[in-house]
């Protein structure tokens, strides 16, 4: 398997996790797992801007796919096959991903959080 295999099959669990989420079948720590990496894999912002050298490209290449790949590993394997071929139907239906509104949500409010900690520690007293 090349690297572009790799990433294609990530991206196409990113999707799985999405379907796993919402299959009664789902433990609910497997199922909070999938929600967190499936907000922030298909938020349309990133938690650390693309802009910023190598740190910016670091949460898209090792947090986010191990992510992916720990929520796979915890889920049962017929939920794991079954929200494969919904995914697979989804991208030959629909042609791409859905975003996440909660996950945009998520990133801003953990920049809110992260902005009034620093404002708080570095406001003099």
């Amino acid at each position: 398997m090349n690297l572009r295999d790799w990433a294609r099959r990530i991206k196409r669990d990113a999707l799985t996790l999405w379907f796993a989420c919402r299959d009664p079948a789902t433990p609910w720590g497997p199922k909070a797992l999938c929600w967190f990496t499936v907000a922030y894999a298909l938020s349309p912002i990133d938690l650390i801007p693309d802009f910023i050298p190598v740190l910016g490209y670091l949460d898209d290449v090792l947090l986010l796919p191990a992510l992916i790949w720990l929520a796979v590993r915890l889920l049962p394997p017929e939920v794991v096959t079954r929200s494969r071929v919904r995914a697979e139907e989804w991208v030959a239906r629909t042609g791409s991903k859905p975003t996440s509104k909660t996950g945009m949500a998520l990133v801003i409010g953990i920049w809110v959080l992260v902005a009034a900690g620093l404002a708080w520690w570095l406001w003099p007293r």
